[in-house]
């Protein structure tokens, strides 16, 4: 019975929120308190919950600051610069856009919000996509993709989730898989590479100049240096428009220059400080939620010494501080139920018994290959509340440490990003003026492929 209810109250919820009949923070509430009222435990729920909100406060925290840190970055300008050298190394070269666009994307995503990393991507690298005439898919792709293998940050959602399901120190799980996400990343740039290469041969390429100039007639010469194809057709600038479309050399800055929040003069200490944090925390020299609480605390001090000034920028940051922190106890009901009341032991038994002997010790593989599947066609509530728990509890049957089940289930994130249940690819798909039926299409395959390369590295490393 406790299987059924299981399998059962997971399903309620994964349907719920897939069809948007509640929000993800009401559904992981009020669902397992229902349920945990049919398996006969109510009288325990306050139970399950205080001790679920006390082992997750930490990964709450964390997430908390390392938001509120790495939008103060970007207000302050610590970005800018690599905005502007991406644009500069770019050339007008299709192929060098496109490789702009993943490094852009890769290195914005490190502040945990797919959102913010789209909007600033779209804003810096749209113009020079239109001017030259090349697909806006393959720059939502490869944005979407980049940005999929750094939201394995432990602040970027999955890894937290993953810790806050299986009760693991979020830093645990994330260190030993850099490896393989390293080669994920590498695996981004080769893919943008080749779609660059296929941009430059079909539109050819300009110098930035050219680009800038408005109403200009330009002949795009292929980047074979051949008369032949569509590198050599006359065309204007803007890739077909009219002037009146044409930029001028401000909206190739990528972010607002005039921005009120910019700190010039303190651009190396927030950059030092940066470096440090990070570093801190790769070394494990403090707990995450410490390093990312007086990193926070420092940036806003340092950078906005006034108070009103401050309390600006903690409220510019406190939609994705609330949605986030609220998501993480308001997990604390969901897995506080599922294995408060034996219902997740009860569903990995079951599982054991489905699973094949021989394929008993791979479950991370089986792990990393259903992340794929699992959680683009669910969001990553789904996956890591409901299934990632059934799934430890089995691994663990066969000796398979939850860390490895962790690790492994954040092989499928590259194609979770381009996911219809990701708010983040509405904003992405929106601002670009592409059709998500078009996007879905183009980086399904390639992201999928780079799912791939991440999970075969983990098991290649020993990671998995």
């Amino acid at each position: 019975m406790l299987t059924i209810l299981g399998f059962g109250m997971i399903a309620t919820f994964l349907v719920l929120i897939m069809l948007k009949k509640m929000s993800p923070i009401a559904a992981l509430v009020l669902i397992p308190a229902l349920f945990c009222v049919f398996v006969g435990k109510g009288a325990h729920l306050g139970d399950y919950v205080i001790k679920g909100v006390g082992s997750l406060a930490p990964t709450a925290a964390m997430l908390m600051f390392a938001i509120v840190y790495f939008g103060v970055m970007i207000d302050v300008g610590l970005f800018d610069p690599i905005v502007r050298g991406i644009l500069r190394f770019c050339k007008a070269d299709p192929m060098r856009v496109v490789v702009g666009t993943a490094v852009l994307a890769a290195i914005v995503s490190l502040d945990g919000d797919g959102s913010t990393t789209f909007m600033i991507t779209v804003s810096a690298m749209y113009p020079l996509y239109k001017r030259l005439g090349m697909s806006l898919v393959v720059m939502t792709g490869v944005a979407a993709i980049a940005n999929g293998v750094m939201n394995t940050l432990p602040w970027g959602g999955p890894t937290a989730r993953a810790a806050t399901a299986l009760k693991l120190d979020a830093s645990d799980i994330f260190v030993p898989m850099i490896p393989a996400l390293a080669v994920g990343l590498v695996a981004v740039l080769v893919l943008s590479y080749v779609l660059g290469m296929r941009e430059r041969k079909r539109v050819g390429y300009l110098s930035l100049d050219k680009v800038l100039e408005p109403e200009t007639e330009t002949i795009l010469v292929g980047a074979g240096g051949s008369g032949s194809g569509s590198g050599e057709t006359a065309r204007k600038a803007s890739g077909g428009g009219t002037g009146k479309d044409a930029p001028e050399g401000d909206d190739f800055q990528g972010l607002d220059p005039a921005r009120e929040t910019l700190r010039p003069k303190l651009y190396w200490f927030n950059a030092l400080l940066t470096v440090a944090l990070l570093t801190s925390m790769i070394m494990e020299w403090l707990p995450i939620p410490v390093l990312f609480l007086i990193g926070a605390a420092l940036a806003l001090t340092v950078n906005f010494p006034h108070i009103p000034d401050q309390k600006a920028r903690i409220a510019a940051h406190a939609d994705n501080v609330v949605n986030v922190s609220g998501m993480v106890f308001a997990a604390a009901v969901f897995t506080g139920v599922l294995s408060g009341t034996g219902m997740v032991k009860h569903m990995a038994d079951w599982l054991v018994g489905v699973v094949p002997d021989s394929m008993g010790s791979q479950m991370g593989l089986v792990t990393g290959v259903l992340s794929l599947p699992l959680t683009y066609f669910m969001s990553n509530d789904g996956f890591y509340f409901g299934v990632l728990p059934v799934l430890a509890e089995a691994g663990a049957a066969h000796g398979v440490s939850p860390l490895e089940i962790a690790r492994a289930s954040l092989a499928g994130q590259a194609l979770h990003m381009s996911s219809p249940l990701v708010p983040a690819v509405y904003v992405l798909v929106g601002m670009a003026k592409v059709e998500f039926g078009d996007h879905t299409r183009f980086t399904v395959k390639w992201a999928a492929l780079t799912c791939l390369v991440v999970l075969g590295s983990g098991i290649l490393f020993g990671i998995i």
